[in-house]
């Protein structure tokens, strides 16, 4: 730094020295009118000062040019120094990309390797203490080659040392690399069990859902013995006319207001009315009303429907009554105790979800193993659909016509495929009802048959036929 404050002393003395020679040549020069080159006297003048000035810009640079290595450098290997500058950076980008590539690449081998070393870890220690010891061995080779004439017999023992114990490593290599085809071939064997394991965990899956079916088949089959038992007690006693629990009508229902509330209400419980009277006392006109239902749950009724929501209303027997009730034959007070549920007719089942799923036994099939396995996946369906809400036991099947169930199990039947029976909703069902379904074969996740009528007659470029 103090040098640079002497080369700007320098410069500024030097400068004023120079100046003021050239003000007083030039003060001689105009004075004594002299003529240079044939010039004017003041043209004279006037190149004796651009001479003067040239020569303080060349005596600038020549003392900054002769001081300053730096200033040189700077001045006349400027455009190298970028071009080098330029190609440095450059090879710094392609060293930084490469050093990433590397970092990369070892991060990968890094992870490689501790993978590796929780299974080899005992032969990597031995293999690490031969390593360690052949390194050694090798240093203490290497100080000792300047004194090889003097210690020649004992560098003949490190050198057999060595030997041994590359030896050593190559059997320790050999063995690591016995142990990792070992671990290899434990790997293919778990493989395999994972592979059986998921074979088992499929076959358990069928299996549960196989006793799923059956446990839906044996409920609907108990409320049926239940049913029979409830019937026979009734025609012991007498012609059974109601069933406790019975649905003596249903209807939807939607009022906007009040007054269409109860307008549907009257007509529903006169037809109810009506149907009771028939079915207790046949041939008999009875023009009072028999049903025993209170005030308030009718008010509750028309309360709900009043809000303009749909509902699906349904009158149910609260008893066991039988043909010739004595309480309605003697035209007393009503004697029919009836309660009233109404439930909101909301969508159960959007089109195309699965309402159940029968498996079919591996081929040959028999017609009355088809028909089984149908009749179960029917009821099934049934029991799912009461369980879930839906309050009209009606199911349809495709069409409602036989031809196309048995084309459909013909065509099972003929393709001696195992395969899984599928009822699926046929369109959105609600809580009236009714259940309308179609029937689907499906092996593997793949409809091969189904009873739904397609437009064109195939799906998926013919391989799926409907009934």
């Amino acid at each position: 730094m103090v040098s640079g404050y002497v080369l700007i002393f320098a410069v500024l003395i030097l400068g004023g020295v120079i100046a003021t020679l050239g003000d007083r040549v030039g003060s001689r020069v105009g004075k004594a009118r002299l003529s240079l080159f044939n010039l004017r006297p003041r043209q004279t003048a006037t190149l004796v000062s651009i001479a003067t000035g040239s020569v303080i810009s060349a005596s600038t640079l020549a003392l900054l040019f002769g001081v300053s290595s730096q200033l040189r450098t700077g001045v006349f290997e400027l455009g190298r120094i970028q071009d080098d500058l330029a190609t440095a950076e450059a090879n710094l980008a392609q060293a930084q990309a490469a050093q990433e590539n590397v970092e990369a690449d070892l991060e990968s081998a890094t992870r490689e390797r501790q993978r590796a070393l929780g299974r080899l870890q005992e032969v990597n220690e031995s293999l690490n203490r031969a390593v360690a010891q052949q390194d050694a061995t090798e240093e203490q080779l290497r100080q000792t080659l300047g004194q090889l004439d003097t210690v020649s017999q004992q560098a003949e023992t490190l050198r057999r040392s060595t030997a041994a114990l590359r030896v050593d490593r190559d059997r320790l290599l050999q063995q690591q690399a016995t142990i990792g085809s070992q671990i290899a071939q434990r790997d293919r064997a778990i493989a395999e069990l994972d592979q059986q394991i998921a074979q088992r965990d499929r076959a358990i899956a069928e299996r549960e859902q196989l006793l799923a079916s059956l446990e839906a088949e044996q409920e609907f089959l108990e409320q049926q013995v239940a049913s029979l038992q409830t019937q026979f007690q009734g025609l012991f006693r007498g012609n059974i006319a109601l069933n406790r629990n019975q649905e003596i009508l249903s209807g939807q229902g939607r009022a906007e207001n009040r007054a269409q509330a109860e307008e549907f209400v009257t007509e529903f419980l006169q037809q109810a009315n009506r149907l009771v009277s028939r079915a207790i006392a046949p041939g008999t006109f009875i023009d009072q009303q028999i049903l025993l239902i209170g005030n308030r749950e009718v008010e509750t009724l028309i309360d709900r429907l009043a809000t303009g929501e749909d509902y699906v209303v349904r009158l149910l027997s609260a008893a066991n009554y039988i043909t010739g009730e004595p309480c309605v034959l003697q035209r007393g007070e009503p004697c029919i105790q009836v309660f009233i549920d109404a439930t909101p007719n909301q969508q159960v089942y959007a089109q195309g979800e699965r309402l159940a799923t029968v498996t079919l036994d591996p081929p040959p099939f028999g017609d009355r193993q088809l028909v089984e396995r149908l009749n179960l996946l029917l009821a099934a369906t049934q029991f799912r659909a009461r369980q879930d809400g839906v309050v009209s036991d009606s199911l349809q099947v495709a069409d409602n016509r036989p031809e196309t169930i048995l084309n459909f199990l013909e065509a099972v039947q003929q393709s001696g495929q195992a395969v899984d029976f599928q009822a699926i909703a046929a369109r959105d069902i609600f809580t009236a009802g009714p259940v309308q379904i179609h029937l689907a074969a499906v092996r593997d996740g793949r409809i091969l048959f189904q009873t739904r009528p397609v437009s064109g007659g195939l799906e998926n470029g013919g391989d799926r036929p409907d009934f």
